[in-house]
């Protein structure tokens, strides 16, 4: 398979090549590809070294698979010439989420949605997919009536230089921001742009893409999305109002046999998920389940998984695995 990476000089990028190594994904040929500036240079992967090249040698070399995660505008313009060649694409960015035939895709819950001839596929938010492989066992068992969610986001979710500027003001080095204010000893209830409903377009991204991968237009669902100094992945509190009423152990037993999910909910030894546990690991992870005893037939529970890895390097991988197995990419 002849495989390029745009946008492999990033943290995602470079996650997408350790990930497709540790998988053993069949790669005969990588064509890495970033920005002009780094074209020539040299990307190490299983053991070879690969020259970066441009977007157009990428496209005239017409891979069978493209990983893109360069940014919404860079997918906009070169996911369909990719997809003209007979690529498949697995997108990283926001710009074809909500594109009305475009699938939306976490594997362990709506592979599904993966058909014969849609060549670009959007990955959804880092976010959004720690919270679905979670909470998609409850809808199938319970059926899912109202979500409240609230995020607490590593600095790694925007990237290399958010956690420069993290480093700098802890170590009290010069500091080029990325934030409109300090990140490090602080908490910003800000990710992306505010918009006219007083939402953040990344609490409005969580919100529509829940509603197109769950399949239920007008499920009720409300986000804020918070900033936080840590690394490692994105925690989240979840209240959750199921329609019928549910049995806490079986709720465990069931989340404890789900695909994707790790259940860590043992408070008596102090054990539930947290970011550093979740650094480098695919696994969404699960604990502090509890009854909400102020609403009924709903629960409490607080979710972490690595933003870098399953919120976006390994999902999109696990796609890519996906159409092999469908017989959509010949490997």
């Amino acid at each position: 398979m002849k495989v390029a990476v745009v946008g492999v000089t990033g943290l995602v990028g470079s996650k997408m090549l350790q990930v497709m190594a540790e998988r053993n994904f069949p790669v005969s040929e990588l064509i890495p590809v970033a920005s002009e500036n780094s074209v020539g240079k040299d990307i190490l992967f299983n053991n070879k070294t690969w020259k970066v090249v441009s977007m157009q040698t990428a496209i005239d070399r017409a891979p069978d698979l493209a990983l893109f995660s360069a940014g919404g505008s860079v997918s906009k313009e070169f996911a369909p010439q990719f997809a003209a060649k007979g690529t498949y694409v697995v997108d990283n960015s926001s710009a074809w989420r909500m594109e009305k035939d475009i699938p939306l895709v976490i594997p362990e819950v709506n592979a599904h949605a993966l058909q014969a001839g849609s060549h670009i596929i959007a990955n959804p938010n880092c976010s959004t997919i720690q919270m679905l492989v979670a909470l998609k066992p409850l809808h199938d068992r319970y059926g899912i009536k109202r979500i409240v969610v609230s995020t607490y986001q590593s600095v790694t979710g925007t990237g290399q230089k958010a956690v420069e500027q993290m480093n700098a003001e802890r170590e009290g080095r010069p500091v080029n921001p990325v934030y409109p204010h300090p990140i490090d000893r602080n908490i910003l209830p800000h990710i992306d742009v505010f918009l006219e409903n007083g939402y953040t377009k990344e609490e409005m991204k969580m919100i529509l893409e829940t509603r197109k991968i769950m399949e239920v237009p007008d499920m009720a669902v409300t986000a804020t999305t918070v900033r936080v100094p840590t690394t490692g992945g994105h925690s989240e509190s979840i209240n959750v109002e199921l329609d019928r009423d549910f049995d806490l152990a079986e709720l465990r037993a069931l989340l404890s046999k789900a695909p994707g999910v790790v259940l860590q909910d043992d408070v008596q030894n102090n054990i539930y998920p947290m970011p550093i546990w979740s650094h480098d690991k695919d696994d969404v992870f699960v604990g502090r389940l509890r009854r909400d005893e102020s609403r009924a037939n709903t629960l409490d529970m607080w979710v972490v998984s690595d933003n870098l890895r399953k919120g976006a390097a390994t999902n999109a991988v696990q796609i890519a695995k996906m159409l092999i197995q469908k017989g959509f990419i010949n490997a």
